[in-house]
């Protein structure tokens, strides 16, 4: 019997500090409340700790936080309409990244002045020739400049 109630109080334990690393601290801000000594940090894990032993789920205990302090004390906000560029953000700017570059290799490959020759030519040119052309019309990189400190 004090072996199962052990076991309960460890997992309650687990519960209350995995809630407790996703509450942002009202006072300190970036800090989770688990990592937080500020009274308010210090109450909100004993409120987390009551709301345990009182039965509750760990989704019921986001929603009373949540309730009680507003929807910026949870560090994972919900997905709706309001945050939905949020959390889409970085897969917009992902994507955006994608274009840019398969857009820069394709201009890269599609040079103007070998369309050009293949025109002028009536015969497209062979892939060594191409190659050859790019050589030729690619301008060098830029010389880098020192830094002053190291002229």
């Amino acid at each position: 019997m004090a072996e199962e109630e052990l076991k309960k109080a460890q997992t309650d334990e687990a519960r209350a500090r995995n809630i407790s690393h996703n509450v942002r601290c009202t006072e300190c801000g970036s800090q989770s409340i688990e990592d937080s000594q500020a009274d308010v940090a210090i109450l909100l894990r004993k409120l987390i700790r009551d709301e345990i032993k009182a039965g509750r789920t760990d989704k019921e205990i986001y929603k009373k936080l949540e309730d009680d302090f507003g929807e910026t004390v949870l560090y994972t906000p919900k997905f709706d309409m309001q945050t939905a560029a949020l959390w889409l953000s970085p897969f917009i700017v992902a994507g955006a990244a994608a274009m840019v570059w398969v857009y820069q290799r394709h201009r890269r490959k599609t040079n103007v002045h070998i369309m050009a020759l293949d025109l002028i030519r009536g015969v497209p040119l062979t892939e060594k020739e191409k190659q050859t052309m790019l050589d030729l019309l690619t301008p060098p990189p830029p010389a880098r400049k020192m830094p002053w400190w190291g002229r």
